[in-house]
């Protein structure tokens, strides 16, 4: 663990700095942008009936919305209280009231023609439900039957067949930890969370580079750095209090780098609303982007390193810190020998991007003595994800930007629990504090006081896909519970998502609120259980940030669902019922307890035991992990590893697509238009030249097609690269391939390729042989 602390928040400049101003014109009037103070107004008359409660939530909580970490209205980063608008948006979940038992109870029919979004405004769930199959309402139940009807079962299947999921949206480390000792505790290893569907080849990759499991820098290392650079992270819409970190390394004079193949209109420029002078002109964030292929991230980091090796033989220590490599680093002589025999024109293919676009950014690099990079699910989010992330630590590594002040390496999460909840060992290949290897395994087993099962769990995906295997199968899903999430609206093909939660004889959504997935049927029934929020949890919980900061957010009084029970509880209660004879085992008194034994299952979370008021927090592993170049592997250095270039499998005539997120958190849609560039949920972002070469125009009714699904939309013209296609999620969701899951970490591709047709033209040929014969005739052309 690295020696140097965390500083605290530093101030920002006092004095305006006009020249990063957008425009002269006060609050952007007249340009398409987020409106602040108009959605803050909606969100105070949205908690109208409990305002007080609100206000505490937010001035005493610990933000459940993304993993920045502010607690209260105050981080670690920067003094001065922050707000945004993604906290805002989810503040209802936590203070809205009961759901009336006439709108609960009514014909589920009726609740099925509600969105997710109207299931939301209806209230919490208050009291435990199930629902049989055939039956056509829910049924209120006590929780000793709820329990013992989900405990009768379990007993009496094999665990194999048994699997549980977490999101990562406002639950603790506490709940992550109890879900990971229970489900070993009644033999199941299938056990998941949130956070792999969006950064597990982060972990994965990180893992093999360079020791580590998280980000190796903090959010002030951007502040003053060189270059920033964000790899397909959209952090402006998706952790919107990081513009105000964004605006003070503008102010240090840092440059700041976007690499998507959209050209996001809220990092061009975007109105800060914590800092006055933003909030009047706003700020131009990126100072340029490189507009890659969707996929062809790798290609254009090969050409990089190609353009530093060349710049090396002729004016050695030109690009590369040589000192760093040699010390710190295993593998060079491989990477050179595979990056210096790379094509260009392949590169320039694969890539998107010209030789020069990749030496101009090569030189920027270069030149930089330190950088920060930082990247979401634009990298992970592949069949290729963790090679993508591999090739980032390459870079880092080659030029020395590990390991020091304004350096290093920051998967940016987007939910408040990702970080913590592999951590916590809710993770099929994880135990809390370490890998499933057999040492750390036999620890956890000295430490918990029971055998836990030596089979590899499935990822959640596998699990619910293992609902449609025969009955006698030993992994067939009979039981699947889950603590949140919404899989129909999440994952890839949601008719086949469906049949999969149709043929699971129970399923247990443990919530505060109803979604589509809940209504859906089950082979037997389904019981729904009524979660407590982590500001409702006795005794308080705590959340780990991006940069591994330990928050403590403690119970917060106020209006109480009468039935709702803390998730750790449920967990503990349900386990006791099972195994009764062994419940001491899984018994936990209090929060306090369950902190007191992740200290020990944990050593990096040695400290949590200590945290027990508002305000309290930690830094697990110091201000940088891998302090002065040691990396925490076996010989204490990194390794540089070749990465091949993916296969594309973009045939002629398609376009590549990936999906895209708009006023949302989650999937959980707050406006049906996208606030930075006002394109509908249903628009299809194309670029303008491809719409001509098609005769689209914009605004036309257009379809986005494959084997796997269709998209009906509207073309909305941007600034993508050309050949790239983006449409939202989850509705795009239709489009993408099921089963498809990357190889080292088992996240779901999220990207395919698609035809475009005009709407007439598409349905003017009404035989559906008319789409497998265009799809057969494009991939025959190309292969």
């Amino acid at each position: 663990m690295g020696k140097i602390k965390h500083q605290g928040p530093i101030k920002l400049p006092s004095f305006p700095e006009p020249k990063l101003w957008v425009s002269p014109v006060p609050f952007g009037l007249g340009k398409i942008k987020p409106k602040h103070i108009r959605d803050t107004l909606k969100v105070a008359w949205d908690n109208r009936d409990n305002l007080p409660y609100a206000a505490r939530i937010l001035t005493q909580g610990v933000c459940d919305g993304c993993a920045l970490g502010v607690s209260g209205l105050y981080d670690q980063t920067l003094a001065g209280p922050h707000l945004c608008t993604t906290r805002l948006n989810v503040l209802r979940l936590n203070t809205a009231p009961a759901i009336k038992p006439e709108v609960l109870h009514q014909d589920i029919s009726e609740l099925r023609k509600l969105s997710s979004s109207e299931l939301r405004k209806l209230g919490r769930i208050p009291y435990p439900l199930r629902r049989g199959k055939g039956e056509s309402t829910f049924t209120r139940i006590s929780w000793d039957e709820a329990l013992d009807r989900i405990a009768g079962k379990i007993k009496a299947m094999d665990p194999k067949q048994l699997a549980f999921f977490l999101t990562a949206r406002g639950i603790t480390n506490e709940v992550y930890y109890v879900a990971a000792k229970m489900a070993r505790f009644l033999g199941t290893n299938n056990i998941d969370n949130a956070s792999r569907i969006c950064h597990s080849p982060s972990k994965t990759a990180l893992k093999r580079s360079l020791g580590i499991g998280s980000s190796s820098c903090n959010y002030q290392d951007w502040i003053g750095t060189d270059v920033i650079v964000f790899w397909g992270s959209v952090a402006a819409n998706n952790q919107p209090v990081s513009t105000k970190y964004m605006y003070a390394a503008k102010r240090k004079g840092t440059k700041i780098i976007m690499i998507n193949p959209y050209r996001e209109p809220a990092m061009e420029n975007y109105w800060i609303p914590s800092i006055p002078e933003s909030a009047l002109f706003g700020t131009k964030i990126v100072d340029d982007v490189y507009q890659v292929n969707i996929g062809g991230d790798i290609a254009f980091m090969n050409g990089v390193m190609k353009h530093w090796f060349e710049m090396e033989e002729k004016e050695p220590g030109s690009a590369i810190d040589s000192t760093f490599v040699a010390l710190h680093t295993n593998g060079f002589e491989e990477l050179h020998e595979h990056v210096i025999k790379q094509d260009w024109a392949l590169l320039e293919q694969s890539s998107g991007l010209s030789k020069e676009r990749m030496l101009e950014f090569a030189e920027l690099l270069a030149k930089s003595k330190s950088g920060v990079f930082v990247w979401s699910m634009g990298l992970t989010q592949h069949r290729f994800g963790t090679d993508n992330i591999s090739q980032v630590a390459n870079l880092a590594m080659l030029r020395g930007f590990i390991g020091r002040k304004y350096c290093g390496v920051m998967p940016i999460r987007g939910h408040s629990g990702v970080q913590g909840s592999g951590e916590m060992g809710a993770d099929p290949f994880a135990l809390p504090g370490g890998d499933f290897g057999p040492k750390h395994l036999e620890r956890m087993e000295m430490i918990w006081g029971f055998d836990i099962p030596k089979w590899q769990g499935d990822i959640v995906g596998v699990s619910i896909e293992n609902a449609m295997l025969p009955d006698d199968h030993e992994r067939k899903l009979n039981l699947f519970y889950t603590s949140g999430g919404n899989f129909l609206e999440t994952m890839p093909d949601p008719d086949f998502m469906r049949q999969c939660l149709e043929n699971v004889d129970l399923r247990v959504h443990q919530d505060i609120i109803l979604n589509t997935s809940t209504l859906v049927d089950a082979r037997e029934e389904v019981i729904v259980l009524p979660a407590m929020t982590r500001y409702e949890q006795p005794g308080g919980g705590t959340s780990t940030s991006t940069e591994r900061m330990v928050y403590f957010s403690p119970e917060i009084k106020g209006p109480r669902i009468e039935e709702a029970r803390s998730e750790w509880e449920i967990y503990v209660d349900l386990a006791s019922r099972i195994k009764p004879e062994q419940k001491h085992l899984i018994a936990f008194k209090d929060a306090q307890e369950i902190r007191n034994e992740i200290a020990v299952a944990s050593p990096n979370y040695d400290g949590i035991q200590q945290l027990k008021e508002k305000g309290d927090v930690f830094q697990w592993g110091g201000a940088w992990l891998c302090e002065d170049g040691e990396c925490p592997t076996q010989d204490g250095r990194g390794s540089l590893i070749p990465i091949e270039l993916p296969e594309l499998r973009k045939p002629e005539g398609h376009f590549y697509v990936t999906t895209r997120r708009g006023k949302q958190f989650n999937s959980m849609i707050y406006s049906d238009k996208d606030p930075f560039n006002n394109a509908d949920r249903y628009d299809i972002l194309i670029h303008p030249n491809d719409a001509k070469e098609l005769n689209i125009t914009e605004g036309e009714a257009i379809v986005a097609y494959n084997k796997f699904g269709t998209f009906h939309g509207r073309a909305k013209f941007a600034d993508t690269r050309s050949g790239n296609l983006q449409v939202y999620w989850p509705e795009g969701n239709v489009l993408i391939p099921k089963g498809v899951y990357e190889t080292y970490a088992g996240i779901p591709e999220y990207n395919t390729a698609v035809i475009v047709e005009k709407a007439e033209t598409y349905h003017a040929q009404k035989d559906m042989k008319y789409v497998e014969k265009r799809i057969e005739e494009l991939e025959m052309e190309v292969s």
